[in-house]
């Protein structure tokens, strides 16, 4: 009888790869194979694949070639699962409870129809996030609203704050995914979770302020600074916490802006204006989706200059990863410019990554891409950009990036971290 076959067998961590291969099927055997995985809301996501397997009855996705009328063709051993669409629109995969596996179902299925054949085999795979040993510690330490995970084994271990964007609460699967490969790293909330501001209208550099010395003073964080990891609107307060604050080593941003978005920011007696928006630069497509990557003013231009936040004050190395089909706003210009102010103030250029044909929600490696969701500022759908396969290879290359740059600067040693859970 056909059986699928895993590797590793039962559990392997979210950003690793997964083998997958079905065995003792006919020769030239034509089948479907179709994943389904649940998000903790119940939401359905699912991808399919047409195979079709060897003469010997084994199919090896790392060696076949999917056929055309799946979610995607050709020689993809991990199609099956960065394929994974969301069964009702505007809906993206996030993880809340990283102490709790995906669970991924695989079923093959007879032939090619419309509708699925008669069903061959099955199996369930757990995808997890916190690798044994790996401690996630709530923080409730004067204002600090956050979640610290340790990795195994005594430390001190190199520290990073990691920052998510408008989408506020307190998102903590990137932060426990980071932390399995030797980092101590504190996903912080700043607004949208318990008794922070509910809205971003302003926010205040003390709060982060408070949270870069909690790290600095933990026995557990390697000094002598830490690292800032932020994505969207979490970049441009990640840039203005390295601008401004002290013990800030390094700092890498994923599609952030170099031009202070959406709230007022305020540290002791400066303050720096949210970058303009004109509304009237939004198009918005037939199906309702709105694109508004003109939507933001130029930073370079008149009163909205006052918006650049001074980055060249920062004692710190960049990393940029850009993606260049990114719809939210202009990514790729934002790191050139910063890198012309680095530069033109007689700083270390900043390392910058361009992926083509990648988004806005660059993520760790396997998360689906996701090409429309609500936006909580523009309170309709929006585009965020991307082409599924060229975004996939681009998060898998951009988490080998950041965490060899956060190694470099954080502990002086190039990253030789294996990958075993």
């Amino acid at each position: 009888a056909p059986s699928i076959r895993l590797s590793p067998a039962a559990r392997s961590l979210f950003d690793e790869p997964l083998a997958i291969a079905v065995q003792g099927l006919g020769p030239r055997q034509q089948v479907t194979l179709r994943t389904s995985l649940r998000d903790e809301t119940g939401q359905l996501f699912q991808a399919s694949a047409h195979y079709q397997a060897g003469d010997d009855g084994e199919l090896d996705l790392a060696r076949c070639p999917a056929l055309p009328g799946g979610s995607f063709s050709g020689l993809e051993p991990m199609g099956l699962l960065w394929a994974l669409q969301p069964q009702k629109p505007f809906w993206w995969l996030v993880k809340r409870d990283v102490q709790s596996p995906f669970l991924l179902q695989l079923e093959v299925f007879e032939g090619h129809g419309e509708r699925p054949g008669r069903l061959l085999a099955q199996a369930q795979h757990e995808r997890v996030f916190l690798r044994d040993g790996v401690r996630r510690v709530p923080v409730r330490e004067g204002r600090i609203r956050a979640t610290l995970f340790l990795p195994p084994g005594n430390g001190p271990f190199p520290g990073i704050i990691d920052l998510y964007g408008t989408g506020g609460g307190l998102p903590e699967y990137r932060a426990c995914l980071l932390a399995n490969y030797g980092f101590a790293v504190l996903a912080l909330a700043f607004y949208s979770y318990e008794d922070l501001p509910k809205e971003m209208k302003e926010f205040h550099l003390e709060y982060f302020e408070e949270a870069v010395n909690y790290m600095l003073q933990h026995t557990q964080v390697k000094g002598p600074g830490i690292g800032l990891l932020g994505h969207s609107k979490g970049g441009d307060l990640c840039v203005s916490m390295a601008s401004f604050l002290k013990g800030i080593t390094a700092t890498a941003l994923i599609n952030g802006s170099v031009a202070n978005v959406g709230a007022v920011l305020r540290y002791k007696d400066i303050t720096i204006p949210p970058l303009g928006i004109n509304p009237k630069r939004i198009k918005v497509s037939k199906s309702g989706i709105a694109d508004i990557i003109d939507a933001l003013n130029n930073p370079l231009e008149g009163p909205d200059q006052q918006s650049f936040i001074p980055l060249e004050k920062a004692e710190c190395c960049f990393l940029f990863i850009v993606g260049q089909d990114d719809h939210n706003w202009k990514s790729e210009f934002f790191a050139v410019e910063g890198s012309k102010r680095l530069q033109a103030h007689g700083k270390e250029k900043p390392e910058i990554v361009c992926y083509p044909g990648a988004g806005h929600y660059i993520e760790p490696p396997f998360f689906p891409m996701c090409a429309a969701s609500m936006h909580m500022l523009f309170g309709k759908p929006v585009m965020w950009g991307g082409e599924p396969k060229a975004h996939c290879e681009a998060q898998i290359d951009a988490w080998q990036q950041i965490q060899a740059f956060f190694h470099k600067h954080l502990t002086g040693k190039p990253s030789g971290t294996s990958s075993k859970l």
